[in-house]
């Protein structure tokens, strides 16, 4: 336990630290964590006699933070995502070492977690990076705690048991509820006054709990491969894909509810 706390101490400085001290640092900070995801997946992939081709998902992960850096267009994102695709085919007709089966698991890595870091980056470049991390982040980390809680304390209906055993309805629900909470804190400690009481609920809500689902996928994508992390990189939290889970599907989420709300451009 100690070792969880000391990890989590210092992982969540270095966080902010990045994410406080400028766009640039901001955008580096998810493209190392992409990068770092997409390196503990590939790892994990030869578990299954599975060699992708990871370099095709580091450059993919680094140009998208270039684009987010000169503010590229939405057609850049999708003229590299293109090049990405083409890449990752290309490396199973060259390489026999990866062939058709590491073509298609390159493809996979590309989409998860590569395009969802992608996003990560342009978000962290946009003018609410700020509304948006801090909506998905706090209400996720509540959701998160309160659905550990409440399943343990009422849990008795699986959710999902033949991918995550342990998480049940009532966890979830508790979790969801939760995270209403967090958005109306959020709205009445008036930290972004430009936000009605009615965005902040809706946003806290719709991203924790996708957030919950992003977790669901990361256990699916586990419980596949045959690990229960996908590293030791952070001690006491498994590897960074293990931490990124949640946040990759409440973060952008996040932004998209912002955007719908006429306050991202």
């Amino acid at each position: 336990m100690k070792q969880r706390v000391i990890s989590a101490v210092v992982l969540m400085a270095v966080a902010l630290s990045c994410v406080f001290l400028s766009e640039l640092t901001r955008v580096l900070f998810f493209a190392v964590a992409g990068i770092f995801c997409a390196y503990e997946l590939s790892r994990a992939l030869e578990k299954l006699e599975v060699y992708c081709c990871a370099w095709v998902m580091y450059v993919y992960t680094a140009a998208q933070a270039l684009l987010a850096v000169f503010h590229a267009e939405a057609t850049a994102y999708l003229a590299c995502f293109a090049l990405a695709v083409y890449l990752a085919l290309f490396s199973g007709i060259l390489h026999k070492k990866v062939s058709g089966r590491g073509a298609m698991y390159t493809l996979a890595g590309i989409a998860y977690p590569c395009f969802l870091f992608g996003l990560l980056m342009m978000i962290s470049a946009s003018s609410v990076w700020l509304e948006t991390l801090a909506i998905a982040c706090l209400s996720t980390w509540v959701c998160d705690s309160f659905a550990l809680f409440g399943g343990m304390r009422f849990g008795k209906n699986k959710i999902a048991p033949l991918v995550s055993p342990n998480k049940t309805v009532e966890g979830c629900v508790c979790g969801a509820l939760s995270s209403i909470v967090t958005g109306a804190l959020i709205y009445y400690l008036g930290l972004f006054p430009q936000l009605s009481l009615a965005i902040c609920l809706v946003t806290a809500f719709v991203s924790s709990t996708l957030g919950q689902i992003g977790d669901l996928a990361e256990s699916l994508v586990k419980r596949m491969i045959g690990v229960k992390d996908f590293s030791n990189l952070i001690p006491g939290h498994g590897g960074m894909f293990d931490r990124s889970d949640s946040l990759l599907f409440s973060i952008p989420t996040a932004y998209i509810c912002l955007y719908i709300a006429g306050f991202a451009a």
